[in-house]
């Protein structure tokens, strides 16, 4: 095939913006490769009555400069939270791609594949569309199980729900016209099995391309931009480090339940991040009196390099509430950023497919409640244990590495109908 790349996300302007994500990245290692990527995303920024271009029509072009990739925003409205203007502003981006889609093709050349990824399922449904419009190939990328992750966190809905229902119609349908389906998790296909879809969606068409790291990039933040901490820096100190969003769902509570358990004093809990709850699990720390977790505020993404490698265990913790969705695998950012910092992993999110074990790269535990024993082993373990695992670590973010799933994406890309 001739080498003109279409990638559609919407969620890409922040990758733009942060210079950084798995689209970037992609798009970054398909140019160097020879190929001739353009993003597509929306130019509203999520969750905010924000956008990331004023004053805009239907769309405009803008280089990613560092990496020499268009990035096309699409106008749609702004939102914020997870109400209706949410999923109207999802519908603006079905609506407002395609017709980009067709305008550019006559200002630059129709694509010669569109690779479609979701969040939400409309983007794929445009490209699926579009695609068929210009006589190309459409792979699409699914990120997120939907209907099923909103089966598996909410009380609301089940299975049976009528609107539930369609929407599993509607997740069949992309399924079986996409040219070629990318899971992030491993066991998409163990999904198409149980939904019983493996007669109309054969094997052969689907594929598994995890999240990773860009490893080039990762060690260029790592030697640039460094942390100047003093928890951080100290020797002394076993330092077990948590980057992440500190919301209701992640459940940090656990973490201090953990943390008070812990009777070692060289023990510290070192928190990056924010969100909704982290006051007031401050004002927790202060009220019960748990010196051995501090709260450090937000950081920019491009200092976790720095954070991760200085650690001396690094957190993956989260919540297990959506457990029958995680039988299916887990590919969230962090862990490939705690891979490339080549230190012990600890994890308490119980998940089919996980790379932590799969690597032998940490200590997977099945619920919180056991997170200060899985601590203190960590503590007391020999030097060859450690070192085994950091190894193991670094092995894994050289399989995870984006310029190594660029080359699986190129297969699949390449792939003839």
């Amino acid at each position: 095939m001739n080498k003109r790349v279409w990638i559609w996300n919407h969620y890409a302007g922040s990758m733009y913006e942060e210079q950084g994500g798995r689209h970037y990245a992609f798009a970054k290692y398909l140019r160097q490769a020879g190929y001739e990527p353009v993003v597509f995303c929306c130019n509203a920024r999520h969750g905010k009555a924000e956008t990331y271009f004023p004053d805009m029509d239907l769309w405009q072009e803008h280089e990613a400069e560092e990496i020499g990739v268009p990035f096309v925003f699409v106008q749609g409205r702004t939102y914020g939270g997870n109400g209706a203007q949410r999923v109207l502003n999802m519908v603006d981006f079905y609506q407002n791609v395609k017709k980009t889609a067709r305008a550019y093709a006559k200002a630059r050349g129709k694509p010669d594949v569109i690779y479609a990824s979701s969040v939400h399922p409309l983007t794929l449904v445009a490209g699926i569309q579009t695609a068929k419009h210009f006589g190309v190939r459409c792979v699409c990328e699914v990120r997120d199980l939907w209907p099923e992750s909103i089966v598996a966190y909410s009380n609301r809905f089940t299975r049976e729900n009528p609107l539930i229902r369609l929407l599993y119609r509607g997740e069949k349908w992309i399924y079986q016209r996409a040219d070629a389906l990318i899971f992030t998790m491993e066991g998409g296909y163990d999904y198409i099995t149980e939904r019983g879809w493996e007669r109309a969606i054969p094997r052969s068409k689907v594929h598994c391309i995890n999240n990773g790291v860009d490893l080039e990039q990762f060690r260029e933040h790592r030697a640039r931009f460094r942390v100047e901490d003093a928890d951080l820096q100290d020797p002394a100190l076993f330092k077990v480090v948590y980057i992440g969003s500190i919301r209701r769902v992640n459940q940090l509570g656990a973490l201090l339940d953990a943390a008070k358990q812990v009777t070692d004093p060289t023990v510290r809990f070192l928190v990056w991040g924010d969100g909704d709850q982290r006051a007031a699990l401050e004002r927790r720390v202060q009220e019960e009196g748990i010196t051995n977790v501090i709260f450090k505020g937000k950081v920019e993404k491009k200092y976790i390099p720095d954070i991760v490698t200085k650690a001396d265990l690094n957190l993956i913790h989260g919540s297990n509430d959506g457990r029958s969705l995680l039988r299916f695998g887990i590919s969230t950012n962090k862990m490939f950023d705690c891979f490339a910092a080549g230190k012990p992993i600890l994890m308490d999110i119980a998940a089919g497919y996980n790379p932590v074990e799969q690597f032998y790269a940490g200590v997977c535990v099945d619920c919180p409640e056991v997170l200060s024993q899985a601590i203190a082993g960590l503590r007391q373990a020999d030097g060859d244990v450690l070192g085994s695992l950091c190894r193991n670590a670094e092995r894994a973010a050289e399989a995870y590495d984006y310029r190594q799933l660029t080359e699986r994406l190129i297969k699949v890309l390449e792939k003839e109908r």
